[in-house]
């Protein structure tokens, strides 16, 4: 089961989705306290809808933004080799994000 996983870097919190497989898909920012990533990851769930999704490739790599309805970038993928690849992972927030458990690390 995927599984949202906050730790803490830096005295910032901050918040990783793992895939089934152990890889992660996707990464937040930092946030000033546990609570506010919290909110992070909750807006995440709320907001996984395909038109939420923004693919590029820059730099010969390719990867995608989660927006919020309010145009802040809420996520942020691993960079990938393929298009294909990167779809996949977008696959994968799409389907496992808005069911995932949290784990508390920090």
């Amino acid at each position: 089961m995927a599984t949202f996983q906050i730790f803490q870097s830096s005295g910032q919190y901050w918040y990783r989705l793992r895939a089934d497989n152990g890889e992660i898909v996707q990464s937040g920012e930092g946030y000033t306290t546990k609570t506010s990533c919290r909110h992070g990851i909750r807006s995440v769930q709320a907001n996984c809808q395909p038109h939420r999704f923004e693919s590029y490739f820059a730099s010969g790599q390719y990867g995608f933004n989660h927006v919020a309805a309010n145009g802040e970038i809420i996520g942020r993928s691993e960079k990938y080799t393929t298009a294909q690849s990167r779809d996949h992972g977008l696959h994968v927030v799409l389907q496992a994000a808005p069911s995932a458990q949290v784990e508390d690390l920090s």
